[in-house]
Parts: structure tokens; sequence; C-alpha cells
């Protein structure tokens, strides 16, 4: 009898419950309500582990990141009081219920709160005006920072702006400029010429990166250049550490283009020192095609190889003195010294202003940090703990695609680590050590990949189907080649003898290229296009915080409901119509290519608008017919004028489905859509896209609004 309920509980349905339903449909309705509810059951059952196991301290970056993507979205800035009025209820409300289960809820909702908020402090504490109209005149100002020094010139951000004669100082705070490639500067010079500075650009898309947006928050109101009369007006009154790692960085930067060419100069500066600035668009291109454009910026894998093996390397050597293997906690003095080698190649990569270096340092730091308190290192809470030090740090980063695609990357890889797995013997044939190695590399690759799918997609329009071979074949040569010759480079500089391991290291990223481009040609063809919406990147998000709170296979539940959501709501269409705001290009659609009716190719805009819909444009529209006056385009669906000159006003007013016009279009003028300069000033670049069912243009403008602080209102 006791064996029989032992079966009956083991099968999971009542004996008795079986007797009761003699036909075999009948018997299979219960046992799939019971497999329902044991599906449920076990579904509750990992969210009740994770939140007693405190999973939920992870959701806090999520909430964050949600509350500023709500402030980035508002029409208008919140009102300080309310902000400040709601931040306090929250305050009291987790001091009342200190002991209640809800007490995980109010801290997720005070995150959030604090992320909606956080943009504005910021914006208050670094902010800046932005300039309106271009300003040109003679001033001095200092250098704040050189962000990259080639011989084309030298790019540098400068604060303290004085006229040298009787020239209006534009009132922002700091400006990026372009300055000539000698002398070489360095933070805290002053420098001093004519000037030409102008607003910086919007959006070249609606929903693509916003220069405005970053820019305000980091100081900058207004690009420039030097146009004449440039002269080192002083130099820095002592050095500082900014300034004498500046000075290292260029140093290392020569003697690189003094060994190496080319792409190899130019992708191992970027390696070394961080500076892209050489690398070319084809470079560029081909890695990204074949998946490997994360190696050319430095980032979690180069400081892994640095810190990693400069921890292995002393853990090795104090392991093989008895005296210190015995007496020593080694593993603790290499972590250090890991630390060490993190925290000086950070200063190298750019230190701050390296948004992607800086994170990885952080990440390291932690690690070491946990190996130094004999705690567990790679820990979902650690990269939750990294996260929420980088919002509050730099919040606006949070925008921007590498912040995306390494948090990302690094959620995936942490949260496959942590699922269970059976416990694998040590391999002592060389042979299955280098297939385990290789396996682990491409396993690594596919993870982080697919982690990162969707926000390339979004911000890059591309896809790399074969990543993975791609990082299979190349990050031996990163790991093993390039970045430890680079490591004893840069050691053999102070005694010049850094020649053979530059030669050595440049074979390598020879080799890496030569790899790039036989995965970019295999790609050809497969590579997806996919056009998404700012949705996409909600429902993203939202699946990898899923991901991160559980910590068992129903955490992989968040992502596959994202695919058929994204499939459904995610997808962008091609426009019909593009109107630059700053140049005369207006693009029309004729069936699967776009020409333009007014401007040129080669524009600025022209080049993003092909990238991003990776078509090229045309020169011209065949529907599209142009004199002195305008031109007109006819397709089955609609009629557009572009004027040009107010003569045609009264010819094309009325008679199209839209006028486009550079000047303001007259009161007078009744079309049933009209997009003249005040549109254009306000809503920078505009996207347009036929509706049959209304008869007229759906539009998108890449600016909504020029409410906002970071955005240039037009004066």
């Amino acid at each position: 009898m006791q064996e029989t309920q032992t079966s009956e509980r083991q099968a999971g349905v009542g004996f008795k419950t079986g007797l009761q339903f003699a036909s075999p449909g009948s018997a299979r309705r219960p046992l799939a309500a019971h497999k329902k509810r044991g599906l449920l059951a076990s579904l509750a059952d990992a969210i009740a582990a994770a939140r007693d196991s405190r999973r939920s301290f992870v959701l806090l970056p999520f909430a964050m990141i949600f509350g500023m993507m709500v402030y980035a979205q508002l029409p208008f800035e919140p009102d300080p009081i309310a902000q400040a009025a709601v931040g306090l209820t929250l305050c009291l409300t987790l001091v009342l219920l200190h002991r209640s289960p809800l007490l995980p809820g109010v801290f997720i909702a005070s995150a959030f709160w604090v992320g909606f908020c956080l943009l504005s402090f910021h914006g208050w504490a670094f902010g800046t005006n932005m300039l309106a109209r271009p300003a040109y005149g003679a001033f001095e100002a200092k250098i704040a920072e050189v962000l990259s020094a080639n011989p084309d010139g030298q790019r540098i951000v400068v604060y303290g702006f004085k006229a040298v004669s009787d020239d209006r100082v534009p009132p922002i705070r700091m400006a990026r400029i372009v300055a000539p490639a000698e002398p070489l500067l360095r933070s805290g010079d002053v420098i001093s010429g004519s000037m030409r500075l102008v607003p910086v650009p919007g959006p070249i898309l609606p929903g693509a990166y916003d220069g405005q947006f970053h820019s305000y928050f980091s100081g900058i109101g207004a690009y420039g250049t030097i146009t004449r009369d440039f002269a080192l007006a002083a130099r820095a009154a002592s050095m500082t550490p900014a300034s004498w790692i500046e000075d290292a960085r260029a140093a290392i930067g020569r003697r690189i283009a003094s060994v190496l060419e080319g792409s190899s100069a130019a992708i191992g500066r970027a390696m070394v020192v961080g500076n892209q600035s050489a690398i070319t668009d084809e470079t560029r291109e081909l890695m990204a095609t074949s998946g490997l454009a994360h190696i050319y910026s430095i980032s979690g894998l180069h400081l892994s190889i640095v810190a990693g093996g400069m921890f292995w390397l002393v853990r090795l050597g104090l392991a093989a003195l008895p005296i210190s293997a015995r007496r020593l906690p080694i593993k603790k003095i290499a972590a250090c010294f890991g630390l060490t080698a993190a925290i000086g190649y950070l200063a190298l990569a750019g230190g701050f202003s390296n948004v992607p270096a800086f994170r990885s340092a952080l990440m390291l730091a932690l690690i070491f940090g946990a190996v130094l308190a004999g705690r567990r290192a790679l820990t979902m809470r650690n990269v939750a703990i990294a996260a929420l030090l980088i919002i509050a740090i730099d919040p606006s980063s949070v925008f921007r695609p590498s912040f995306q695609l390494s948090f990302a990357a690094v959620v995936g890889l942490i949260g496959t680590y942590e699922l269970p797995r059976r416990a694998t013997e040590k391999q002592t044939n060389w042979m299955r050590r280098t297939v385990s190695t290789v396996w682990g590399t491409a396993l690594t690759s596919l993870i982080a990949g697919t982690a990162t799918l969707l926000f390339s997609a979004y911000h890059f329009q591309q896809t790399a189907p074969l990543g993975v071979i791609g990082n299979v074949l190349v990050l031996p040569v990163v790991s093993l080649v390039i970045m430890p010759f680079a490591l004893l480079s840069v050691l053999a500089m102070p005694f010049s003898m850094e020649g053979v391991f530059l030669q050595i290291m440049g074979w390598g990223i020879d080799r890496m290229v030569d790899g790039a481009a036989l995965v970019s040609r295999w790609s050809e063809g497969l590579a997806g296009n996919p056009l998404l919406i700012g949705t996409s990147l909600v429902i993203g998000v939202a699946a990898l915080a899923w991901f991160a709170f559980l910590n068992n296979w129903w955490r992989f539940l968040g992502p596959a409901l994202a695919l058929p959501l994204i499939l459904l709501f995610g997808f962008d269409q091609r426009p019909d119509l593009l109107i630059a705001d700053s140049t005369q290009a207006v693009a029309l659609r004729s069936g699967d290519n776009m020409g333009l009716i007014t401007g040129k190719t080669g524009s600025f805009a022209v080049d993003v608008w092909s990238q991003h819909y990776q078509k090229e444009i045309n020169a011209s529209s065949p529907d599209a017919r142009c004199d002195n006056l305008g031109c007109i385009a006819n397709t089955e669906q609609f009629s557009i004028a572009v004027v040009k000159n107010a003569a045609a006003f009264a010819e094309d007013c009325g008679l199209h489905d839209l006028l486009i016009t550079r000047m303001r279009a007259p009161h007078t003028c009744h079309n049933k859509q009209i997009i003249d300069a005040d549109d254009l000033q306000t809503g920078g670049v505009h996207w347009l896209a036929w509706d049959q069912s209304i008869h007229q243009f759906k539009l998108r403008t890449a600016i909504p609004n020029v409410t906002r602080p970071w955005r240039v209102a037009p004066r």
C-alpha cells in the first residue's frame, strides 16, 4: 500500500482520479491541466527562489535605465520640485516598509525614480548652453582634453574662452575643435587663433545617434575649427598626471607608427592607446561584417588579457618559489598586480573618457576585489554593481551603443556561466585541450554575439552571421600574439628595444585582418539589414532584465518571448522620402532604389542614409524633373514639389500632395502638407512614408522637440 501511494505521488496523478475517467480523451485532460499547473508552479518557484536569494538587487540598474528612457522621451523638462517630492515620498515609504515583503518592489521603484532624476541632476552639474548659430572670432581657450592627434590635425576639447579682440565670447562651457597637427598639445595648454564655431548637429535620422544629447551632458556646446593665426599662447603651468599620460600616449603612438604602416599601425594604435582616428572606413566595414569590430576598441577582451596575463604570471612565479608558495597569499598578491595592470592600461587607453575601457576596468576591479576578499568573482551582483557605478558617473552613456553592447554581452556570459553544468575532467591530452579551447572560444563568441545581436542590429543595421567563425579564427592570434607583444613592446620602449616586438604585433594584426577579409567574403549575401525602432530596445532591455534576475533555465523565457514581440512590434518600414535639414538633399524612393530630387551625392547626410539603409542613393530620381524654379516628382501614388525660387509658389501651391521649400512658405499656400525652412530648422531631418488610407504622408522628425535643454532652439 505504501509503495502504491509513493508511485502515485511520483506520477503526479491521483489513483482515484484515474479510475473516475475511463475514456482516453477525458483522462488526458486532467494530466494536461496538471502539467500546466506544474509549469506555472515551477516558474513561480523560480521567481520566489530568485527573490529569496536577493536577486532583486540585479534589477536596480535596469530600473534606473528604464527611468532614464522615460526622462529622455518627455516633451518638456520635469519640474524639479515635483521630482524632489516624489523622491521624498519614496524615501519615507522605504523607512515605513523596511520589514515588509514589499520592500524589494519599493527599492526597484526608487531606482526607477533615481534614474528618472539622474539626467536632470547631471545636466545641472555638467551641462552647458548650446550654441544656436555659427560664431566667428579670435579667441583664447584652455585645453581640457586631447582626444586624438594625427598628421591631419588634433581633436581637442577647450574651455574658458576669452576674446582676443572685440569679438563676442560664445556663451558655452566647452567646445570640441580641430586644431593643426603642430605643435603637439596637452591638457592645460592655452591656445589662440581665429575660430569658427558651429552648433552641434542633431541626429541624421529619427532615432539615430544624437550628438546634441551626448554633447550637452559632456558640457560641449559647439563644434569648431581653427581657421587661421593658430598659436600656442602658453604651455601648462605644470605637468599634471593627465598631461603626463597624454604625452606618454602620443609618444607610444609615434613609436608604433615609426615601425608599422597602414592598417597595422592604425589598428595597433587603437589597441594600445585607444586612438582609432587613423582606421579607414574600409577597415571598419571589413571588421564589422566579419563580427570583429570589437577587437580594435579597447574593452573587456584587451583588459582581461593584460590584467589576467599579469595575474597568471605573478601567481605562477610566486608559486614556483617554495618560500613564497608556503608563506605568502600568492593569489591575493597576484590579484593586486592584475588590478595595477588594468589601471595602467586604462590610463593609456584614455582613462575615464574611454567609456568601454573604463567599464571593463571597473568590472575587473570588482573581480580582483572579490579575490582579495575571498568571495566569488564572476557573479551577476558584481555586474549590477559595476552598472550602477557607471550609470551614476556617466548616465548618458546608457544611450551609447558601446554601453548597451558590453552590458548585454557580460550579462549573457555571466548568466550562462551561472547555470548548473556537469563537472568536466581535467584534460591532460594536448589535442583535447586544444579542442576544448576552440570550443570555449566558439561558445563564448556565440553567447556574446547572441546577447548583443538586437543592439548591434538596432544601432548599425548590420548583422555578422559568421561572427562566431571570425572570432574562433582571430581570437587566438589576438590573445597569443597581438596583445602579449603589444604589452612587451610598451615595456621595452623606455629602452628603445620595442622594434622586434612591434613587428611581431604587426604580423599578428595583418593575420587578423586577413581572417576578417576571409570571413567577410564568406558573409557576402548573408548579412541582413534589419530596421528596428526604439520599441525593440525596450523589449530587449526587459528581456535582459528577466535573464539577469532568474538563476535557472527559466531565465531563457524572457529572450524567447522577446523574439516574437520584436517581430510584431519592433521593425520599421523604409521611407518614401528623406529631407535633409542642412543641405539641399531630398531623396525619393522608386521601387527598391532611392534617388535624389535635389542635392548631391557625397554629402554627409546622403552617405549616412545610404549606409543606414544599405542601399546606394542615386544621383538623380527617375520620377523627378527640374528647372530653374524647382523640381516636380510624380509617382503612381503621390506628387511632390520642391520650390527653389519664390516665383514657383504661385504655380505649385495647392497642386501637389507635398510641397518642400528651404524658404518660408507664404500663408496663401494651401497644400495638404508643407515642409518649409521653419520646419527643417526645428525638426531637423524629415522622414516621410506615404499612407494610402489617408492619402497623406506619415512624418517623423529627427528632432522631436526643441524644448529640452540639449536642443539647439531656433532664435
